[in-house]
């Protein structure tokens, strides 16, 4: 947990992508939902792009879910996105960063998410045991998304 109490989680991904490609694919909403694990991604307002914009994403299992409204906060393309969870769930921030590795083509993609557990006292006391189950979900999302690239 952080000192402004917001528990983080992040995951970092190696794609055989440029900058601006590696960026392209990340912040596809819609083509989000192919490899986000039991996620449906689209744009709201603004399309999805700049400050202002809007994302939603629907995240459910065997029919159980919830939506996810954001809005973007910060915007630097190729290099970072920031939405605000704007939900009774999910609560905080999530960033997309993207970095360049030096090599051609080769990038790095940073997916952290600062958020503000469910349940207050009791979501953050929780949190070192939902955490790995959390970032293993980010994982396996990542991992998709280099097939998805390599394919």
């Amino acid at each position: 947990m952080t000192s402004s109490g917001t528990c983080h989680a992040e995951a970092s991904v190696e794609l055989e992508l440029d900058l601006q490609d590696a960026w392209d694919v990340v912040v596809d909403w819609s083509g989000q939902s192919r490899w986000m694990l039991f996620t449906r991604v689209w744009a709201t307002e603004q399309d999805g792009v700049g400050v202002g914009g809007g994302v939603a994403a629907r995240t459910s299992v065997g029919g159980i879910g919830f939506t996810d409204d954001m809005v973007i906060t910060n915007w630097d393309p190729p290099n970072e996105c920031t939405v605000k969870h704007l939900g009774k769930i999910v609560r905080g921030t999530g960033t997309f960063a993207v970095t360049s590795t030096g090599s051609k083509p080769g990038s790095v993609f940073t997916w952290s998410e600062d958020v503000i557990p469910p349940l207050g006292p009791l979501g953050r006391l929780a949190w070192p045991v939902v955490r790995p189950v959390f970032e293993l979900m980010m994982k396996t999302s990542l991992r998709r998304l280099v097939k998805e690239v390599a394919a």
